[in-house]
């Protein structure tokens, strides 16, 4: 697929959108366009109008609508005038319209607090064609959102810290991480500088008086480190960070295959409070498809040490969509979760990221699997509101199945701060670790500007110094912006 260009800068949002109907294709974005147009293609251009052409398998189309003096009502036009052929065309309606953000529902409150509630639901029905079921989740989800972003204050911050270690690579997964049996040199080195890292981050949040929120620790797989390694980490945190205004402690030991009875006494010795045991699926034969190392039992044994350890806060993941997963196996992967009782239960939908084993084996989305998917989402919605659960966050991905959501599902009062504050980006996020991403925040406005530490442990290993000295940037930023 071409999607030629011709003076304008909106190419990013119209590729994205293109995207939403033709997942598995290439889309080369042409910004010089020639004489002879190659199809399939879409043409847009901006004039004295706004033009959209578009040739697809003989299918021809051309539309045009008015300009104004709004740059963002120029480019959602644009997209309308995309949206409503491809729609058309292929005869698929995406749920969430033509919105391919990540945070549909910080898009929303915007708008309610711009434009109030009943203008902004008929902004999201009626210009982005959202449907009235994503709108009624979006809305639920906005206003239990709304309740954890009041705790945050302008001199707040939260915690992230990366341990980009894994037992195995997941094909599905597209995060950077590394197999633990491959990198196992590099995890002391690695952990000794990630100490030296959160060392030098308290001293930045000490001088200026920040006050910690909440932490957490993903990756990858915390728990593929040693009980003396994460202790070492943890440790770490409580020496030098102030804990007194911190709310949460969140540890993702995530893989069931890699949780003991040593390491979950080592978390709850160092007060972390809230931890995921992620079984994705309760289907063992989906489990092998995948790549997890890990089976039911190995999951049901993990959940039921760590409550006797004494955690009270567990949140546990499933996947929707997954590969020769159905919607019957689906169902019972939920029920057998709602069974256990966790605090926190969260549903992705499948996304086919680009660097996947999936997709390089060649696995491709499709309209069944869509189909499917949503179904799977339905029943979600109507079993844990059933069971009591709240919608307490929601984001998107690219190439999702059906063009979906993920959503994370709480008991009331036990929501991940973590997850609110980093969706809807509320205050300052000091990443630690390979990977991560600091993320300083304006309580002026909405601005953000992102300090990035190097992607691979041999990277961070190798340039400790260089990236440690780059964080030292924050001190500028809020001398500026505060």
């Amino acid at each position: 697929m071409k999607l030629y260009i011709k003076k304008h800068i909106f190419h990013y949002e119209m590729e994205n959108l293109i995207r939403l109907f033709f997942p598995n294709e290439k889309i080369d974005v042409i910004k010089e366009v020639p004489n002879q147009l190659e199809q399939p293609y879409v043409y847009t251009e901006i004039s004295d109008k706004i033009i959209v052409k578009t040739e697809i398998n003989g299918y021809i189309n051309e539309n045009c609508l008015s300009l104004t003096d709004d740059e963002i009502e120029n480019e959602r036009r644009m997209a309308e005038l995309i949206f409503k052929f491809l729609t058309e065309y292929t005869g698929i309606k995406p749920p969430w319209g033509l919105l391919t953000g990540v945070r549909p529902v910080k898009l929303l409150r915007r708008l309610i607090e711009d434009e109030g509630l009943i203008e902004a639901i008929d902004h999201y029905r009626n210009k982005f064609f959202v449907s009235n079921e994503k709108i009624a989740l979006a809305r639920r989800t906005e206003a239990f959102e709304k309740e954890i972003l009041t705790l945050s204050n302008k001199d707040s911050f939260s915690l992230y810290i990366s341990i980009p270690f894994c037992p195995s690579r997941c094909k599905y997964c597209s995060f950077v991480m590394q197999s633990i049996e491959r990198t196992k040199h590099l995890v002391e080195p690695y952990v000794e500088l990630l100490c030296k890292e959160l060392i030098h981050t308290a001293e930045i949040a000490k001088s200026l008086k920040l006050k910690l929120e909440s932490i957490y620790m993903g990756g990858g797989t915390p728990t593929t480190l040693s009980p003396e390694q994460l202790s070492k980490v943890l440790k770490t945190v409580r020496d030098n960070f102030d804990l007194s205004s911190c709310r949460e402690i969140t540890v993702e030991a995530g893989r069931p295959d890699t949780i003991t009875k040593d390491k979950l006494i080592v978390l709850k010795e160092n007060k972390v409070d809230r931890i995921s045991i992620n079984p994705q699926t309760l289907n063992d034969d989906v489990l092998k498809t995948i790549g997890r190392k890990h089976n039911t039992h190995q999951t049901l044994s993990a959940y039921m040490l760590a409550r006797k350890i004494g955690f009270d806060s567990i949140n546990m993941d499933l996947i929707a969509g997954l590969p020769s997963d159905t919607y019957e196996s689906f169902v019972s992967s939920l029920n057998g979760v709602c069974d256990l009782k966790p605090e926190c239960i969260t549903v992705h939908t499948l996304s086919m990221k680009r660097s996947s084993t999936l997709t390089e084996e060649g696995v491709k989305l499709n309209t069944k699997q869509a189909k499917e998917s949503a179904e799977m989402l339905r029943y979600t919605e109507q079993k844990l509101t059933d069971e009591d659960y709240i919608p307490y966050y929601l984001y998107r991905q690219s190439r999702m199945a059906g063009n979906l959501e993920n959503v994370g599902w709480s008991k009331r009062g036990k929501e991940c701060l973590y997850n609110v504050y980093v969706m809807d980006e509320t205050h300052t996020i000091f990443g630690c670790g390979a990977g991560a991403v600091t993320k300083l925040k304006s309580p002026k406005a909405e601005y953000l500007e992102r300090i990035f530490n190097f992607k691979y442990p041999y990277e961070y290993i190798d340039r400790f110094k260089e990236m440690t000295e780059r964080k030292n940037r924050t001190f500028d930023f809020y001398k500026k912006y505060f």
